[in-house]
């Protein structure tokens, strides 16, 4: 099995629920580490093109930066926890990679650090 990361920041604020309480609004440089998974490597011995994967982690990221997450979908109904952005991440990437590669690879997982020592990691499974 082969592997690459890649990694990009963006900043958007958010308000989460805990516990029932709306915490105040506040902002953060979210750090999103994806890490790609596939079994074989491409004619030019790649398992996949790191400025390929970064532009469609770019993608992925765009609607969400310099934004206040509440306000964007799928945060706009979903409680926007780090958790929920690592989870949305992965999904809307490894969406992007099937429809240009095909099964070839996958997102294994993607990490999201909103403060320095706070992150949350949501892994696919089973090629998700």
């Amino acid at each position: 099995m082969y592997e690459i990361t890649v990694d990009r920041t963006f900043c958007a604020a958010h308000a989460i629920v805990i516990a029932g309480e709306r915490e105040p609004v506040h902002g953060h440089n979210w750090h999103v580490r994806a890490t790609i998974v596939g079994e074989e490597l491409d004619g030019d011995g790649l398992l996949c093109d790191f400025h390929a994967v970064d532009h469609w982690l770019a993608q992925v990221c765009e609607p969400m930066t310099n934004q206040n997450l509440n306000e964007v979908a799928p945060f706009d109904t979903l409680n926007p926890t780090a958790e929920h952005v690592a989870r949305h991440i992965a999904k809307e990437l490894n969406g992007c990679l099937r429809r240009a590669l095909g099964h070839s690879v996958r997102v294994a997982s993607v990490r999201v650090t909103e403060a320095e020592g706070c992150s949350a990691t949501f892994r696919l499974t089973g090629g998700s």
